[in-house]
């Protein structure tokens, strides 16, 4: 499968610590991808390269082929890449369906195609395509509804849906089940296997073990900055390492934390 993203021996230091050391990362285009690994093992900050929040010390990102390495949040977003967040960003006093709308206007500026449309025509096919985007993800039912009033399992389905409203060929998920109860949390599995429709490639971290195994294709594990495996979910579930560092002797994949 050709990679839509490319990380090679990315390098981030905070005065002297090195929080990566040298990652590589090759993400095949329209697969869903996990990476796990302990408190402090380096995801959110491997997130952060990706996305363009933080700049690496060493090392390139590729998206496409195309060099996105220390480009602002702003710039890689144009280029095709969104993000969620371990915490909520949503605009908690905007209903549902302004929180997407407001991701698309984003979107629609930067397109010269959305610029050439007359603004009336331009804002009916937004919004259709916002409820549209809001119904996939089981949030149709709330789009006049404050952000802020929603239950904790749709406020993270609506981070989801601002993050596909810019119109992502990549979407890092970061934790998007922490908090979600068992049923909330099989029915995101479902969306994130739905994303594929969408032909949208998804980078997962994500603590919750029973998730990772039964959405992504491979999975590569982190420990104190470095990559200690990469694989199939059987191949890293079965590798010694992973048990050493990460799920511990004796302990079943679903009860690791991150």
């Amino acid at each position: 499968m050709t990679a839509l993203l490319d990380a090679e021996d990315l390098v981030k230091a905070f005065r002297g610590v090195r929080a990566l050391d040298g990652v590589d990362l090759s993400v095949p285009a329209g697969t869903t991808f996990g990476v796990i690994g302990p408190n402090g093992a380096g995801k959110t900050t491997l997130f952060n390269l990706i996305s363009g929040a933080d700049t690496p010390t060493a090392g390139t990102v590729s998206l496409g082929g195309r060099d996105i390495t220390g480009m602002g949040p702003h710039l890689v977003n144009r280029l095709g890449i969104a993000r969620t967040f371990q915490t909520s960003r949503l605009f908690r006093h905007l209903t549902v369906l302004q929180n997407v709308l407001v991701a698309q206007q984003r979107e629609a500026r930067s397109s010269l195609r959305g610029l050439l449309i007359p603004r009336p025509r331009r804002e009916r096919r937004l919004r259709a395509e916002a409820r549209e985007l809001l119904d996939s993800l089981g949030l149709g039912q709330h789009a006049g509804q404050l952000a802020g009033t929603l239950d904790y399992g749709a406020q993270r389905r609506l981070e989801i849906a601002r993050a596909l409203a810019t119109g992502p060929r990549l979407l890092l998920l970061d934790e998007p089940a922490a908090g979600m109860r068992p049923a909330e949390s099989a029915a995101l599995a479902d969306e994130i296997r739905r994303l594929r429709e969408r032909e949208v490639t998804v980078l997962l971290i994500e603590h919750q073990m029973s998730l990772v195994m039964s959405v992504c294709e491979r999975i590569a594990v982190l420990s104190f900055g470095n990559k200690i495996a990469e694989g199939a979910p059987a191949e890293v579930r079965a590798d010694q390492a992973v048990i050493d560092a990460y799920l511990g002797p004796g302990d079943e994949p679903d009860g690791a934390s991150s």
